[in-house]
C-alpha cells in the first residue's frame, strides 16, 4: 500500500466520523427550535393572612357614688322648713299661715330637686384596662402566575420564583423552570 492511499483512507475516515457526528448530536447546532421562552407578563400570586391579638388600653370611667338617701328626704326637710320660714315672712292672719304653708310646700319640693341634682353630679373616676381583639394583616407572596410565548405559541405557568425577561428551554423545548442557585461570597 502506498502513502497516498493510507492518507486518503485516514482522511475518509475523519470526513466520515464528523459527518456522523454532526448528523447526529451536532443538528443541534442548526437547529431552528427556540432555546428560550419570551416571559410576557409576571402577576405575584398572594395570600392575605389574618393574625388576631389583644389590643388594650387604659380608659377612665366614671362612676356615680352610692346615695345614702335615695328618696331626698333630707333636701325636703330643709327646703320645706327654709320655704316655711320664708313664706311666713309674708301676709297676715290667715294669709300668713297660707304663705307659710306654700312657701313649705315649694321649699319641700325645690330642696327634693336640688338633693336630687347633686346625688347625680357627685362622681368619682378610675382607670380600667379594656381589651379588645385587632386583626393585624399581612401578605405572604405564594408564587407568580407567568405569561410566556415560545415562538408564536402562547403558554402561562405558575412558578415559585419571579423568572428574568426568558425562560430556558430543555432539547425538547419544555421549560427549564429550576430555581438558579446564587453564590454567597
Amino acid at each position: 500500500m502506498n502513502k497516498s492511499m493510507l492518507v486518503g483512507i485516514g482522511f475518509g475516515i475523519a470526513i466520515a466520523s464528523g459527518i456522523t457526528a454532526i448528523a447526529s448530536d451536532g443538528m443541534r447546532l442548526f437547529s431552528t427550535q427556540p432555546k428560550y421562552a419570551e416571559v410576557i407578563s409576571v402577576t405575584p400570586v398572594k395570600e392575605t393572612i389574618k393574625t388576631p391579638r389583644q389590643a388594650c388600653q387604659d380608659v377612665t370611667v366614671t362612676h356615680k357614688k352610692p346615695v345614702k338617701d335615695q328618696h331626698q328626704i333630707a333636701g325636703s326637710i330643709l327646703g320645706a322648713v327654709a320655704g316655711g320660714v320664708l313664706g311666713h315672712q309674708f301676709g297676715g292672719g290667715h294669709g300668713k299661715q297660707l304663705a307659710t304653708i306654700a312657701g313649705a310646700a315649694a321649699g319641700g319640693y325645690t330642696g327634693h330637686e336640688v338633693q336630687g341634682h347633686l346625688q347625680n353630679t357627685d362622681t368619682y373616676t378610675t382607670s380600667e384596662k379594656r381589651c379588645k381583639t385587632v386583626q393585624d394583616s399581612s401578605e405572604k407572596i405564594l408564587g407568580y402566575d407567568v405569561a410566556y410565548k415560545v415562538g408564536d405559541k402562547p403558554g402561562n405557568i405558575r412558578m415559585d420564583h419571579q423568572p428574568e425577561k426568558q425562560i430556558p428551554l430543555d432539547d425538547k423545548g419544555q421549560l427549564i423552570v429550576a430555581v438558579p442557585v446564587t453564590q454567597s461570597k
